[in-house]
């Protein structure tokens, strides 16, 4: 009787033991899951936030080959604010990522790591690729350079970029055949078409489709700067300032406006007027970094040190990532002789990332 008794003990142990192995075999696969996607959210709000070893934890998850192509793509999004040579790394290792939404995440990352001479060495050979939306992509990122910066890529990428026009064209006539406004992917299209028929030098049509996107999105900052950029030619400026003039008084409360109109103002040497402008912007949308830069840079040139410093010094207050403009700041500061706040910045900046250039560089 003890010896059945003993035996029942031992198979009821062996039972538990093999559910227990069952249990955690079906239980540890579907925990990871919620583990990285925890480690995922808490980098991803590191990096946003500029918190100390934003950098490293960036690195970290790029480095990873279970992250979701989406998780990737906006983690290469804030790749620029964290530059060194592992970043450069990772981003040209997805430049033939196989999923499309990440080869043009790490495209636009090497686009911001690097000045425009150097991009063309990096993003040229994709020029040339089998893939045509690889070459698509390469030749939209370079679409900006100057033919100097192009270098041996200029013929290359012309004929990448008529390419893509006769597709983006092809498109935009489909768009068109079908009933209903154009959503904001059909306008990006749209816009992205319009920089290379500009760049071809079809003013006539490039100025079409921007009156279009602005038909339907009076505040696309993109659009604004372009059709400016079309208006404002030698020997007619007049009609870049009426058209903004003409668009100012349909959409007053346009920051975009506004800001660009201050812009066309600097580059016509008249500064003062472009502060009003430039001021209104940023007053009008006291969260966008890229107004209150401008409006710093024009404070700086008219010799108002001081305010642009405040200026700058709001950006990094609200956007502590903002490296562009933490290193302006402390040039500024570099310049008036306030070395006890460039350390200050200097050591936010290595805790964020100590691989920084600027970093390394130091005083």
């Amino acid at each position: 009787m003890l010896k059945l008794q003993r035996l029942v003990i031992v198979c009821l142990a062996l039972l538990a033991l093999a559910a227990a192995v069952v249990v955690w075999r079906h239980s540890g696969p579907l925990q990871e899951p919620a583990v990285q996607q925890e480690i995922f959210g808490k980098a991803l709000r590191q990096a946003r936030n500029g918190d100390a070893g934003a950098a490293r934890v960036l690195y970290q998850q790029l480095a990873r080959d279970d992250l979701l192509p989406t998780q990737r793509a906006v983690l290469y999004g804030l790749l620029p604010d964290y530059p060194s040579p592992r970043a450069l790394k990772l981003a040209r290792a997805d430049l033939h990522n196989d999923n499309a939404e990440v080869r043009q995440a790490a495209i636009n990352a090497v686009v911001g790591l690097v000045p425009a001479a150097q991009r063309s060495t990096l993003l040229g050979p994709l020029l040339d690729d089998p893939q045509a939306s690889l070459r698509y992509a390469a030749a939209t990122a370079m679409l900006d350079l100057s033919p100097d910066d192009a270098g041996l890529y200029f013929g290359p990428l012309d004929k990448a970029l008529d390419e893509y026009r006769q597709v983006l064209s092809a498109d935009s006539a489909s768009d068109s055949a079908a009933d209903g406004a154009q959503d904001s992917t059909d306008l990006s299209r749209q816009l992205l078409l319009a920089r290379i028929l500009i760049h071809q030098g079809d003013r006539a049509d490039a100025s079409q489709r921007l009156q279009q996107i602005l038909m339907q999105q009076p505040d696309n900052a993109r659009a604004i700067a372009l059709q400016v950029r079309l208006l404002d030619q030698p020997g007619n400026t007049d009609a870049a300032r009426q058209w903004l003039a003409e668009q100012l008084r349909q959409y007053p409360q346009s920051a975009a406006l506004q800001h660009e109109l201050g812009l066309w103002l600097v580059e016509h040497k008249q500064d003062e007027y472009a502060l009003l402008a430039l001021t209104r912007a940023v007053e009008l949308a006291p969260d966008n970094s890229a107004f209150r830069y401008s409006l710093a840079l024009t404070l700086h040139a008219m010799q108002q040190v001081d305010a642009a410093q405040r200026q700058l010094q709001e950006i990094v207050q609200r956007h502590p990532q903002d490296r562009r403009a933490r290193v302006l700041l402390i040039t500024y500061w570099k310049e008036t002789g306030q070395l006890q706040n460039v350390q200050v910045l200097l050591a936010q900046l290595e805790q964020q990332n100590p691989d920084d250039p600027l970093v390394q560089q130091g005083l």
